[in-house]
């Protein structure tokens, strides 16, 4: 495990103190925490960037055709 130092805001210590204390974890934690989602965040747009560049609309088409050509069901309708 690894420490790390990082300044803050008076301001922006306090929230995440009376956050965490509600929340019944540490300061640690609760960054650790916070950490940890905006990287998936990150890595998720990525993700969904590098499948949308391999994305074919000719591939797109051909899978629509083979659905049913039927009107929706009533609740799924806009």
């Amino acid at each position: 495990m690894s420490t790390l130092s990082v300044r803050l805001p008076n301001s922006l210590h306090q929230q995440i103190r009376e956050l965490a204390k509600r929340e019944g974890i540490s300061i640690n934690q609760f960054i650790s925490t916070a950490a940890a989602e905006k990287l998936s965040a990150l890595m998720t747009e990525e993700y969904l960037e590098k499948r949308a560049s391999r994305a074919s609309r000719a591939k797109l088409e051909d899978a629509l055709s083979k659905l049913p050509d039927v009107e929706p069901e009533e609740y799924d309708q806009l």
